[in-house]
């Protein structure tokens, strides 16, 4: 039987309290670090452990800290990112409402580990009452020694401050964040390096709630301990996995990550509901491709699904059975994606309104057959925008046209969605068929 490491605390109405927390071990990994270990030694448990991020990119977390230069100058962050914007995704919700003083534990030990002093926890604003939740344990932990100056007697000093995001899908890219904290306009900034050109031109560490929370437990338990976790040879640790969708038990499951995508459906998921039939899934939240009931039985971790050619992303899985439009469903994105664009550069701030309005004219009923190798190449030209919020936007078509094209052709030759219940455009398109 498995056991949950990150929603070991789990209480079925409340957030784990401080008490409570410690009464698990919470805290121990702290104390230990600050008094017996040394921040590269932090570190490089961490390495080892094989701990990969856990916001989407999946870039190894110890590798990550280390890109930090020995005499690299002071003040040092790191940003806690819990900002969320990617559509499916709510697992770093649940987790700060299930045991906040994990995460927080967790950006403590990644300060000490980089000798940051300050951390900024980046928050989305509709998760207000998820921000008031974590400013007030934030000054529990304070008062309990945990946070401030020389932390436990030692000469560690640091400190938590909640940041609200402007409430932008951009804002998730670290660049982009770093600049939202800052007061500027959310761009991306590829020309900087952020460990040691980051939040205020400062060094700057930015990871994911989940990603933190992993952290204390490896100090506990140990690298090995940590990899042994995974189902996969190449993976380690656990996995939070929202499911939601066309499934009886949507929700967020802790599972070992490599879990069969068939046993998280069927298993933690409660399987398909009544009358439906699993059509395909979005394996890592909206910005990755659909994939087809023939993968059913892959393993959910990074490599098995590269393997595939898919992605595990922020393992979001968005369930679709046989009654859905994909065509409608990736219209729905594409207006999410359209509006949520930065508008930096040209492929992004004009490619998803064109690839959005071929996709409103074909669920319409006014598409055209040269409208597929018009999809083909704008989604393509999305690797060539300045960073990757439109190659993933863009994801979903590549997605739809490689397995789902003859439902493209079915919308085209019959001049309406075959769907009854398929999603609408509400507003007038924008170019008319002729």
């Amino acid at each position: 039987m498995f056991e949950e490491v990150l929603f070991k605390n789990r209480r079925p109405d409340r957030p784990a309290t401080l008490d409570e927390y410690r009464q698990s071990g919470g805290y121990e990994a702290l104390i230990e670090a600050v008094k017996q270990r040394t921040p590269d030694e932090v570190r490089q448990l961490v390495t080892d452990s094989g701990l990969r991020g856990r916001g989407g990119a999946g870039f190894p977390t110890g590798r990550k800290w280390g890109f930090i230069p020995a005499d690299a100058g002071f003040p040092r962050y790191v940003v806690p990112n819990t900002d969320e914007m990617e559509p499916g995704t709510f697992k770093d919700r649940v987790l700060v409402n299930i045991d906040p003083h994990l995460v927080i534990e967790g950006i403590i030990l990644s300060g000490y580990a980089v000798r940051a002093q300050t951390g900024f926890f980046f928050i989305r604003p509709s998760y207000e009452l998820d921000a008031q939740l974590i400013e007030r344990e934030v000054e529990v932990a304070r008062q309990a020694g945990f946070l401030g100056n020389n932390i436990l007697g030692s000469e560690f000093s640091f400190e938590l401050v909640v940041h609200r995001s402007a409430g932008r899908y951009i804002c998730g890219e670290a660049t982009a964040q770093v600049n939202a904290i800052q007061g500027n306009r959310a761009h991306p900034m590829k020309d900087r390096h952020m460990a040691s050109d980051g939040l205020w031109h400062r060094p700057t560490i930015v990871n994911n709630a989940e990603t933190l929370a992993c952290v204390p437990h490896i100090l506990r338990q140990g690298a090995e301990w940590f990899k042994g976790l995974a189902r996969t040879k190449t993976g380690a640790g656990t996995k939070l996995y929202c499911v939601s969708g066309k499934v009886n038990q949507p929700g967020c499951y802790e599972l070992p990550i490599g879990t069969p995508l068939r046993e998280i459906i069927e298993g933690s998921a409660g399987g398909m509901m009544p009358g439906s039939e699993l059509k395909a899934v979005m394996p890592g939240g909206a910005s990755t491709a659909y994939m087809p009931a023939k993968y059913y039985d892959v393993e959910m971790d990074f490599d098995p699904l590269k393997a595939v050619g898919h992605r595990l992303g922020t393992a979001a899985i968005m369930v679709f059975d046989q009654n859905t439009c994909l065509v409608a469903a990736t219209l729905n994105l594409m207006e999410y994606f359209a509006r949520e664009s930065c508008g930096y550069c040209t492929p992004c701030r004009e490619g998803l309104p064109y690839i959005r309005d071929l996709l409103w004219r074909i669920e319409a009923g006014e598409g055209r057959e040269e409208f597929i190798p018009m999809l083909q190449q704008m989604a393509r030209h999305m690797d060539s925008s300045y960073c990757a919020f439109a190659p993933g936007a863009a994801e979903s078509v590549l997605g739809l046209l490689k397995y789902f094209l003859d439902e493209i052709r079915e919308h085209i030759s019959q001049k309406k969605c075959p769907f009854a219940e398929a999603y609408r455009p509400h507003r007038k398109l924008w170019y008319p068929a002729e």
